[in-house]
Protein backbone atom coordinates (compact mmCIF):
# COMPACT_ATOMS: atom_id res chain seq x y z
CA UNK A 1 0.00 0.00 0.00
CA UNK A 2 1.11 3.55 -0.78
CA UNK A 3 1.22 6.11 2.04
CA UNK A 4 0.95 9.76 0.98
CA UNK A 5 2.17 12.37 3.46
CA UNK A 6 -1.03 14.44 3.41
CA UNK A 7 -0.02 18.12 3.31
CA UNK A 8 3.35 16.93 4.60
CA UNK A 9 3.76 15.53 8.11
CA UNK A 10 0.73 17.55 9.12
CA UNK A 11 0.26 16.01 12.56
CA UNK A 12 3.77 17.14 13.49
CA UNK A 13 4.04 20.56 11.82
CA UNK A 14 1.75 23.18 10.31
CA UNK A 15 0.14 21.56 7.28
CA UNK A 16 1.28 22.52 3.78
CA UNK A 17 4.32 24.42 5.06
CA UNK A 18 8.01 23.88 4.42
CA UNK A 19 8.56 22.44 7.94
CA UNK A 20 5.76 19.92 7.32
CA UNK A 21 7.36 18.69 4.11
CA UNK A 22 10.85 18.74 5.60
CA UNK A 23 9.61 16.65 8.53
CA UNK A 24 7.91 14.16 6.23
CA UNK A 25 11.08 13.80 4.20
CA UNK A 26 13.14 13.24 7.37
CA UNK A 27 10.74 10.44 8.27
CA UNK A 28 11.39 8.73 4.95
CA UNK A 29 8.33 9.79 2.99
CA UNK A 30 8.44 9.10 -0.73
CA UNK A 31 4.83 9.98 -1.54
CA UNK A 32 3.38 13.43 -0.81
CA UNK A 33 0.16 15.38 -1.28
CA UNK A 34 -0.33 19.15 -1.36
CA UNK A 35 -2.82 21.77 -2.55
CA UNK A 36 -2.23 24.75 -4.83
CA UNK A 37 -3.94 28.10 -5.43
CA UNK A 38 -3.13 30.92 -7.82
CA UNK A 39 -2.08 34.23 -6.27
CA UNK A 40 -2.93 37.67 -7.64
CA UNK A 41 0.49 37.86 -9.29
CA UNK A 42 0.24 34.44 -10.94
CA UNK A 43 2.26 32.37 -8.47
CA UNK A 44 1.25 28.94 -7.15
CA UNK A 45 0.69 29.00 -3.39
CA UNK A 46 0.58 25.80 -1.34
CA UNK A 47 -2.40 25.97 1.01
CA UNK A 48 -5.60 24.03 1.56
CA UNK A 49 -8.35 26.63 2.11
CA UNK A 50 -9.23 29.42 -0.29
CA UNK A 51 -9.11 31.82 2.67
CA UNK A 52 -6.57 32.48 5.44
CA UNK A 53 -9.36 32.93 8.00
CA UNK A 54 -8.91 29.60 9.77
CA UNK A 55 -5.18 29.12 9.22
CA UNK A 56 -3.96 32.66 9.92
CA UNK A 57 -6.91 34.45 11.53
CA UNK A 58 -7.08 36.86 8.60
CA UNK A 59 -10.27 36.83 6.54
CA UNK A 60 -8.73 37.27 3.11
CA UNK A 61 -8.74 35.15 -0.03
CA UNK A 62 -5.41 33.78 -1.26
CA UNK A 63 -6.34 34.71 -4.81
CA UNK A 64 -6.57 38.37 -3.85
CA UNK A 65 -3.01 38.50 -2.49
CA UNK A 66 0.35 38.67 -4.20
CA UNK A 67 3.02 36.18 -3.22
CA UNK A 68 4.89 38.97 -1.44
CA UNK A 69 1.80 39.87 0.58
CA UNK A 70 1.35 36.22 1.55
CA UNK A 71 4.85 36.19 3.02
CA UNK A 72 3.83 38.90 5.48
CA UNK A 73 1.01 36.87 7.07
CA UNK A 74 2.19 34.24 9.55
CA UNK A 75 0.09 31.11 9.94
CA UNK A 76 -1.17 29.88 13.28
CA UNK A 77 1.46 27.56 14.72
CA UNK A 78 0.44 25.35 17.61
CA UNK A 79 3.69 23.42 17.26
CA UNK A 80 5.88 26.31 18.38
CA UNK A 81 9.16 27.46 16.88
CA UNK A 82 9.78 30.03 14.19
CA UNK A 83 6.89 31.74 12.36
CA UNK A 84 5.67 29.84 9.30
CA UNK A 85 4.10 31.17 6.13
CA UNK A 86 2.29 29.91 3.04
CA UNK A 87 5.02 28.63 0.72
CA UNK A 88 5.11 28.70 -3.05
CA UNK A 89 5.14 25.45 -4.99
CA UNK A 90 8.57 26.36 -6.33
CA UNK A 91 9.83 26.37 -2.74
CA UNK A 92 8.28 23.04 -1.83
CA UNK A 93 9.41 21.04 -4.86
CA UNK A 94 13.15 21.05 -3.98
CA UNK A 95 12.27 19.86 -0.47
CA UNK A 96 10.34 16.78 -1.60
CA UNK A 97 12.42 16.01 -4.70
CA UNK A 98 15.06 13.77 -3.06
CA UNK A 99 13.83 10.15 -3.07
CA UNK A 100 10.46 11.29 -4.44
CA UNK A 101 8.33 8.56 -5.97
CA UNK A 102 5.07 10.46 -6.44
CA UNK A 103 3.71 13.91 -5.60
CA UNK A 104 -0.04 14.42 -5.75
CA UNK A 105 -0.82 18.07 -6.51
CA UNK A 106 -4.45 18.95 -5.87
CA UNK A 107 -5.65 21.97 -7.83
CA UNK A 108 -8.07 24.08 -5.81
CA UNK A 109 -10.19 25.47 -8.60
CA UNK A 110 -13.90 25.03 -7.89
CA UNK A 111 -16.00 26.64 -10.63
CA UNK A 112 -12.80 27.74 -12.40
CA UNK A 113 -11.98 30.25 -9.68
CA UNK A 114 -8.46 30.57 -11.06
CA UNK A 115 -8.77 30.74 -14.87
CA UNK A 116 -5.63 29.42 -16.51
CA UNK A 117 -4.22 27.77 -13.38
CA UNK A 118 -3.70 24.50 -15.27
CA UNK A 119 -1.33 26.16 -17.76
CA UNK A 120 0.50 28.02 -15.00
CA UNK A 121 1.03 24.78 -13.10
CA UNK A 122 2.35 22.88 -16.12
CA UNK A 123 4.73 25.74 -16.94
CA UNK A 124 5.97 25.82 -13.35
CA UNK A 125 6.73 22.12 -13.42
CA UNK A 126 8.74 22.52 -16.63
CA UNK A 127 11.36 24.19 -14.44
CA UNK A 128 11.82 20.86 -12.64
CA UNK A 129 12.16 18.34 -15.49
CA UNK A 130 13.30 15.40 -13.32
CA UNK A 131 9.95 15.57 -11.50
CA UNK A 132 7.69 15.64 -14.55
CA UNK A 133 6.90 11.91 -14.49
CA UNK A 134 6.42 11.92 -10.72
CA UNK A 135 3.48 14.33 -10.54
CA UNK A 136 -0.10 13.15 -10.11
CA UNK A 137 -2.71 15.87 -10.64
CA UNK A 138 -6.07 15.80 -8.88
CA UNK A 139 -8.99 18.14 -8.27
CA UNK A 140 -12.59 17.99 -7.10
CA UNK A 141 -13.40 20.09 -10.17
CA UNK A 142 -13.86 17.74 -13.12
CA UNK A 143 -13.54 20.50 -15.73
CA UNK A 144 -10.17 21.50 -14.30
CA UNK A 145 -8.86 17.99 -14.90
CA UNK A 146 -10.40 17.91 -18.38
CA UNK A 147 -8.59 21.14 -19.28
CA UNK A 148 -5.37 19.74 -17.85
CA UNK A 149 -5.75 16.61 -19.98
CA UNK A 150 -6.31 18.76 -23.08
CA UNK A 151 -3.10 20.67 -22.34
CA UNK A 152 -0.98 17.61 -21.63
CA UNK A 153 -1.88 14.22 -23.06
CA UNK A 154 0.79 12.59 -20.86
CA UNK A 155 -0.33 14.13 -17.57
CA UNK A 156 -0.92 11.67 -14.75
CA UNK A 157 -4.40 12.31 -13.37
CA UNK A 158 -6.22 11.11 -10.28
CA UNK A 159 -9.92 11.85 -10.11
CA UNK A 160 -10.72 13.31 -6.70
CA UNK A 161 -14.40 12.73 -6.08
CA UNK A 162 -17.16 12.60 -3.52
CA UNK A 163 -19.54 10.74 -5.84
CA UNK A 164 -17.83 7.93 -7.70
CA UNK A 165 -18.46 7.71 -11.44
CA UNK A 166 -16.10 5.34 -13.20
CA UNK A 167 -16.99 6.78 -16.61
CA UNK A 168 -15.65 10.18 -15.61
CA UNK A 169 -12.35 8.65 -14.53
CA UNK A 170 -12.11 6.65 -17.74
CA UNK A 171 -12.91 9.71 -19.86
CA UNK A 172 -10.11 11.60 -18.13
CA UNK A 173 -7.72 8.71 -18.82
CA UNK A 174 -7.07 8.81 -15.09
CA UNK A 175 -4.79 6.35 -13.35
CA UNK A 176 -6.46 6.58 -9.95
CA UNK A 177 -9.60 7.51 -8.05
CA UNK A 178 -9.24 9.46 -4.79
CA UNK A 179 -12.16 9.09 -2.42
CA UNK A 180 -13.01 9.21 1.28
CA UNK A 181 -12.38 5.96 3.10
CA UNK A 182 -15.96 6.18 4.35
CA UNK A 183 -17.25 5.67 0.79
CA UNK A 184 -15.12 2.67 -0.14
CA UNK A 185 -16.74 -0.68 -0.79
CA UNK A 186 -15.55 -3.98 -2.29
CA UNK A 187 -17.69 -3.19 -5.34
CA UNK A 188 -16.06 0.22 -5.85
CA UNK A 189 -12.57 -1.23 -5.56
CA UNK A 190 -13.41 -4.04 -7.96
CA UNK A 191 -14.90 -1.61 -10.48
CA UNK A 192 -11.80 0.59 -10.34
CA UNK A 193 -9.39 -2.30 -10.71
CA UNK A 194 -11.37 -3.69 -13.64
CA UNK A 195 -10.76 -0.32 -15.33
CA UNK A 196 -7.05 -0.19 -14.40
CA UNK A 197 -7.66 2.50 -11.77
CA UNK A 198 -5.87 2.59 -8.43
CA UNK A 199 -7.92 3.51 -5.37
CA UNK A 200 -6.43 6.04 -2.93
CA UNK A 201 -8.39 6.95 0.22
CA UNK A 202 -8.32 10.06 2.38
CA UNK A 203 -7.71 10.78 5.25
CA UNK A 204 -6.55 7.75 7.23
CA UNK A 205 -4.68 8.26 10.50
CA UNK A 206 -4.99 4.89 12.22
CA UNK A 207 -3.06 1.73 11.39
CA UNK A 208 -6.04 -0.55 12.03
CA UNK A 209 -8.12 1.48 9.60
CA UNK A 210 -5.39 1.28 6.98
CA UNK A 211 -5.21 -2.50 7.43
CA UNK A 212 -8.95 -2.83 6.89
CA UNK A 213 -8.67 -0.81 3.67
CA UNK A 214 -5.78 -2.98 2.52
CA UNK A 215 -7.97 -6.05 2.97
CA UNK A 216 -10.54 -4.39 0.70
CA UNK A 217 -7.84 -3.97 -1.94
CA UNK A 218 -7.28 -0.22 -1.58
CA UNK A 219 -3.97 0.75 -3.18
CA UNK A 220 -3.00 3.70 -1.00
CA UNK A 221 -4.02 6.20 1.64
CA UNK A 222 -3.47 9.85 2.43
CA UNK A 223 -2.40 10.29 6.04
CA UNK A 224 -1.62 13.17 8.37
CA UNK A 225 0.45 10.74 10.45
CA UNK A 226 3.11 9.59 8.04
CA UNK A 227 5.27 8.65 11.04
CA UNK A 228 2.93 5.72 11.74
CA UNK A 229 3.49 4.22 8.32
CA UNK A 230 7.20 4.82 7.76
Amino acid sequence: MIYFAHRGASSLAVQNTLPAFEKARSLGAQYYELDVHLTADGQLAVHHDYSLKDTAGVDVQIGSLTSAELKKIPLKNTFGGEPVFVPLLEEVLPVVAPDLTLLNIELKNDDNRYPGVEKVLLECLQKFPPLSAKILFSSFDYDTLARLRALDKNARIGQLTRTFDVLQAVNLQAESVHISYTRVSPQLVACCHQNQLNVYCYTVNECAQAQQLAVLGVDGIFTDCIQLFR
